[in-house]
């Protein structure tokens, strides 16, 4: 299934989000809980020698170098190297009827640490993210005993370094799985899967597969759907192939289809959404005329015989779902809009007068702010035509200045106070959005911008 909306994060997004991902982990690794070590070991020419080692306690865990990469086919590999630890904690002693306890200081150093990311989505279009493979490496520990005996301790310190390395090493993964588990994968999934845009439709942005990784970048295809909240029908037409270009100036990039705002004409014309009323109230009051039929019979003579001097209204709906195209030159549609008019007779009720068909070539603007995506119309001359009238034939040239104050006056601001309310992007939780830029390609607009994360 081809998407209908991309969303690449480039290197530079993802050295961003490595960043914020270790300062976490640094935080996760400094409260890791240790467990005490105890043994007994012989010395020559001293005997049997029991020890305790308990109280263990990580002062700092530093991650000074880092770096993670896509890797094609797999997902992000987590590189650390040269990190370091200190921690602290108490001994205990007994040899023969020796006994004696102390303190002691222990430095890790030159941690290396690999972590490979396992990218996918669940049953629901959610993004998942586990730790597919994770090992650690340390080469330097250094225990410094103090007390009576500290000594005697360090008479054996390469056997307790020994074991403090292993436990290390095996605690360090493991920390690490429960951190991209349970602050990961639990962050990730704040990313909605579908957004209310308002009581009438929604956005479907679920997964249609895995993210994949490419030597620069990593692309997920999303659904990219709108969708009626009331009735949900299948779209009646296909997203196309969306390649983006090799654009790496931002951290993120988002690659909107023709689909995707095509089928938000569809569900918002499903919806019943895409009807307007036009009553006398509603005209400006700069426009020196009003909607009734003493206005209209200077172009329909046969109309104030019929209903004389009576107020009118103008119901304006789309036949058909609206359908843009997008091209280098940006975006234009060409909308079919009926007018049906009615006069309303004393007792309320509409009696139907006439039907027009109103085609208008219309270009838009759009931008990105706050995280949604805005835009304005901007409309040119229109075209009309009868297609029904009980009031007799007549020249619609003649409305052709009216239909324009209506469209360019009353139209136009509803549509663009809508539009100037924007569309959710995906984003999961606090993600702010600056640098951005729209560029247009065939099928498709391309948004960029740089990614700034707001901690809790």
């Amino acid at each position: 299934t081809n998407p209908g909306f991309v969303v690449r994060i480039t290197q530079a997004g993802l050295d961003y989000a490595h960043q914020q991902g270790i300062m976490i982990l640094e935080k996760e690794l400094a409260q890791l809980k240790l467990p005490d070590i105890l043994g007994d070991f012989r010395v020559l020419r001293v005997g049997k020698v029991h020890y305790e080692l308990s109280r263990l306690r990580l002062r700092n865990f530093h991650l000074p170098y880092s770096r993670i990469s896509p890797i094609p086919n797999v997902g992000l590999q987590v590189s650390i190297s040269n990190a370091f630890a200190e921690l602290d904690g108490d001994w205990r002693v007994k040899l023969l009827f020796l006994r004696d306890h102390g303190s002691f200081d222990l430095k890790v150093e030159n941690i290396y640490i690999k972590i490979s990311l396992r990218l996918g989505s669940d049953t629901t279009g959610k993004p998942t993210v586990s730790t597919s493979d994770c090992s650690t490496r340390i080469s330097k520990v250094r225990v410094l005993f103090s007390g009576k005996l500290g000594w005697l301790y360090n008479l054996f310190h390469s056997a307790i370094e020994s074991k403090f390395r292993k436990i290390l090493e095996s605690k360090v993964c493991d920390s690490i799985a429960e951190s991209v588990h349970n602050d990961l994968q639990t962050y990730i999934q704040t990313l909605p899967v579908t957004a209310r845009i308002d009581a009438r439709t929604g956005i479907d942005y679920s997964f249609v597969a895995p993210p994949y990784a490419t030597a620069q970048s990593l692309d997920t295809g999303l659904k990219g759907e709108f969708y009626s909240l009331a009735h949900r029908s299948t779209v009646p037409f296909s997203p196309l192939p969306l390649s983006l270009p090799s654009d790496h100036d931002r951290m993120v990039y988002f690659g909107a289809s023709n689909y995707f705002f095509n089928t938000a004409g569809f569900a918002y014309h499903k919806a019943g959404a895409l009807v307007f009323e036009i009553t006398n109230a509603m005209i400006p009051k700069d426009v020196d005329f009003h909607l009734n039929t003493s206005t209209f019979s200077a172009f329909i003579p046969q109309l104030e015989q019929m209903y004389p001097n009576m107020p009118m209204k103008l119901r304006l709906f789309t036949p058909t779902a609206p359908f843009l195209d997008i091209g280098p030159g940006g975006i234009s549609l060409r909308p079919v809009v009926d007018v049906q008019a009615y006069a309303i007779l004393p007792n309320s009720s509409l009696a139907p007068l006439f039907l027009l068909s109103l085609v208008r070539n219309v270009s838009a603007v759009i931008d990105v702010r706050s995280g949604h995506i805005v835009g304005s119309l901007d409309v040119g001359r229109i075209k009309l035509s009868l297609k029904d009238s009980v009031v007799g034939i007549f020249q619609v040239r003649m409305l052709q200045s009216i239909m324009n104050i209506f469209a360019s006056d009353i139209l136009l601001p509803r549509l663009n106070a809508r539009l100037e309310k924007g569309f959710p992007l995906p984003l999961p939780d606090r993600i702010q959005l600056s640098n951005t830029l729209v560029r247009f390609y065939q099928n498709f607009l391309l948004l960029g911008a740089d990614v700034h994360f707001q901690p809790q």
